[in-house]
């Protein structure tokens, strides 16, 4: 008896020793490229059928483009390792989904003393501690308390 596409996928990835997290993953855009697509087995699509669904993810879904490379891993993985079909990535022109970009809030030296200057006792010490030894909040909350 055959065994179901993603029975195989799971199979592949199981070979791999890839972790349950990213079977889950993987398994899952596979069913929903299939599914955007009428249920049309995959080795009856192609290049055309996988950039349709990526840009979608990316116009209509509006998908990171961390999540968009992960649909396309794991399209990738079902076409070559999965179906034996090649697929070369460079020639997926899909419409990629936007970086967002990330600026950081950093406060000026002025800005730093100002605070910890308007502290006191307790906090005060924790924030020296903090913009001295360049620890993050957890990493502060998280060391053990001693007294002499």
């Amino acid at each position: 008896m055959a065994k179901k596409l993603l029975e195989v996928a799971r199979d592949k990835i199981r070979l791999r020793h890839y972790s349950y997290q990213t079977e889950k993953t993987y398994l899952g855009w596979m069913k929903r490229y299939v599914l955007f697509h009428g249920k049309k087995h995959p080795k009856d699509m192609g290049k055309l059928e996988i950039e349709e669904f990526l840009t979608d993810l990316a116009v209509n879904r509006s998908v990171s483009p961390s999540t968009q490379n992960q649909a396309f891993n794991a399209l990738l993985f079902l076409y070559e390792k999965v179906l034996g079909i090649s697929i070369k990535h460079e020639n997926i022109s899909a419409l990629r989904a936007k970086e967002k970009i990330h600026i950081p809030s950093v406060l000026t030296i002025d800005e730093v003393k100002s605070v910890i200057f308007n502290s006191k006792g307790v906090y005060q010490l924790m924030l020296k501690l903090m913009y001295g030894c360049g620890l993050r909040m957890n990493e502060l909350l998280s060391q053990p308390l001693k007294t002499p």
